[in-house]
């Protein structure tokens, strides 16, 4: 299966951005890991913006950043999300209401602890009612929800944008599933190719051993965030190389545009 890679989005620790994080992939710029700022999200209503969490600011951020540069409608696109697990801190206190002796649990925080709540939010932000599929496949999230993509962009003839984010859990639940730090990717991915393309890609599985980075810093996020498993194919698509990316289960030929 071959797509082409339209538009990109990215935020993470000193990630701000693509064109910040290709500087850094392509070796121009130093990786210095810095807090992950969430920004505001302007498209939502001010109800919607106060009760959104960390995976839903990741999310749409990284979604709209990888759409405006592809001149494409959100509204129209259809989508895939994929994240190993939910907003950390929701699940946090809500865990924390139902270990006490009153079990009441806040209404925002039940609907913002569910795994689709991105997909929610982003529909809402951008008006969309295209298909949406959300899905989790534990450190290997990111693979399943590109080949999930690649395959409805095939099979259905139709673009369609990948967002994949996770956010770290507060303690105790770090200790027994430890996110180093927030972090997001976006892709938006097109059938055929246009003069937005910056890179093929053709997809297969395969088992062979996950490419890692070279840069310490970059493969501890790498192995640190499921989501972060991106960073490979990113780097590839920010050097402009030719080559053969392993993730977990899936291969990905990367051909520049």
């Amino acid at each position: 299966m071959r797509v082409f890679v339209e538009g990109v989005g990215v935020l993470g620790p000193g990630l701000e951005g693509w064109p910040a994080t290709r500087s850094v992939l392509a070796g121009v710029g130093r990786y210095e890991p810095a807090p992950v700022r969430l920004p505001p999200i302007a498209l939502l209503p001010p109800a919607e913006r106060r009760r959104a969490g960390a995976t839903v600011k990741l999310a749409i951020a990284a979604g709209t950043e990888a759409l405006a540069q592809t001149g494409r409608d959100p509204a129209a696109m259809a989508m895939v999300f994929a994240a190993s697990g939910g907003d950390g801190e929701t699940v946090h206190e809500t865990l924390t209401v139902l270990a006490g002796g009153q079990r009441e649990v806040s209404p925002t925080r039940f609907h913002n602890s569910v795994h689709n709540a991105p997909s929610g939010y982003w529909s809402v932000a951008t008006g969309s009612r295209a298909p949406s599929t959300s899905l989790c496949a534990f450190d290997d999230s990111f693979a399943a929800g590109l080949l999930e993509a690649v395959v409805q962009a095939t099979v259905q003839d139709c673009p369609i944008t990948l967002i994949t984010y996770d956010v770290p859990y507060p303690e105790p639940l770090h200790a027994a599933r430890p996110i180093v730090a927030a972090f997001a990717t976006a892709l938006v991915l097109a059938p055929q190719r246009t003069e937005r393309a910056i890179a093929a890609l053709t997809v297969v599985l395969a088992g062979a051993t996950a490419t890692r980075m070279t840069d310490p810093e970059l493969e501890r996020l790498r192995l640190g965030n499921p989501a972060a498993r991106a960073l490979p194919l990113l780097a590839a698509l920010a050097r402009g190389d030719a080559g053969t990316i392993h993730l977990g289960g899936v291969d990905i030929e990367v051909i520049p545009a």
